[in-house]
């Protein structure tokens, strides 16, 4: 039987690749046992209201890009704010192939943000979340 650190992650990210990456690194590394992709910082938001009732269902993580077309990563922090209590913690990982020193402040200064990452995600950068 094989162990994984978590149970459940989405991943916010409009490019495939990235968000394959993602996936297969977190299922090698035992990080996540099952792994959610998301396109759009919108339909992720919906996504996390329809489970809202049930916070069971909720992603123990979520690694959100920071540059998406429509909502970015930022907006998308905002929204998340808005959302009933019990879908929010301190369960955000900021993605990004940026390389802005702001961005990284930006993020680490919400509450809702635990780490900021750069892309691609790689099996080092799981440790200790």
């Amino acid at each position: 039987m094989q162990v994984y650190k978590y149970e459940k992650v989405l991943i916010v990210d409009d490019t495939a690749l990235d968000c394959f990456i993602a996936e297969k690194v977190m299922h090698h590394a035992k990080f996540a046992k099952n792994t959610i992709c998301i396109a759009s910082a919108t339909d992720a938001l919906k996504y996390l209201e329809t489970l809202t009732d049930n916070s069971d269902s909720l992603p123990d993580l979520i690694f959100l890009d920071v540059n998406m077309p429509g909502m970015n990563g930022f907006q998308f922090l905002s929204a998340y704010k808005q959302l009933p209590g019990a879908a929010k913690r301190k369960s955000i990982i900021m993605l990004t192939s940026s390389v802005f020193d702001e961005e990284k402040k930006l993020a680490l200064s919400n509450e809702y943000v635990r780490s900021f990452i750069n892309k691609p995600l790689n099996a080092d950068d799981l440790v200790g979340l």
